[in-house]
């Protein structure tokens, strides 16, 4: 793994003289030693132990790992109140959108670590376009047959069958009966705009 620099690299957002008690409770709530939080993000234990006691500040990149180390978000670290959002979306409220031939309802919040999306994959090939990303993915057939390629395996999923892969491992969709396939899609977005890889090119213009 590729170490992350010691010395900060540009101006971390807001004042962080709150993060270093946030980072060093969320690695013990994580159950993880010094030690072992240093080796996933990227630092040296000294160096982790300096963000932790306020003897250092950390960079965006290192705010970046930290976050997903602990499962949490920069805003977290930083201590930010999101607003509230309300929890429950209306079927009714909820408006179709099309991303290269694909149909598709956004069930989730905006803003979240996840999204949930409903999908209609229509009768037609993606040609040979594989994805590959960072994050995990989960998806529940609902009508029609999903043929899923997870690397050199070929899966084809029935009504009621899902599956969960992580996104690093080279994948494709498509749908494998008459009249495509609808399911329930969900995934992390641990960059912003990752919904281009699995969706289509242009899922960032039309703001997915």
């Amino acid at each position: 793994m590729t170490e992350l620099p010691d010395e900060p690299v540009g101006a971390p957002p807001g004042d962080l003289s709150t993060v270093a008690p946030r980072l060093r409770d969320l690695r013990r709530r994580s159950g993880l030693t010094l030690e072992t939080a240093a080796r996933l993000v990227g630092l040296s234990p000294a160096h982790l132990s300096r963000l932790e006691t306020r003897q250092r500040q950390p960079s965006l990149p290192v705010l970046l790992a930290l976050a997903r180390t602990y499962g949490t978000t920069v805003s977290d670290l930083l201590g930010e109140t999101a607003p509230e959002r309300d929890p429950v979306l209306r079927g009714d409220r909820t408006e179709p959108s099309e991303v290269g031939g694909w149909t598709y309802w956004t069930v989730g919040g905006a803003g979240r670590a996840m999204q949930a999306l409903r999908v209609h994959v229509p009768q037609r090939t993606q040609g040979d376009l594989v994805r590959v990303h960072p994050g995990e993915e989960w998806l529940y057939v609902l009508e029609g047959r999903l043929r899923l390629t997870l690397g050199a395996a070929v899966h084809v999923l029935d009504p009621g069958d899902s599956a969960h892969f992580d996104s690093l491992t080279p994948h494709r969709i498509s749908a494998a009966s008459r009249g495509g396939t609808e399911l329930l899609f969900v995934h992390t977005l641990l960059q912003s705009g990752a919904a281009e890889w699995c969706l289509g090119d242009d899922a960032r213009r039309r703001g997915l």
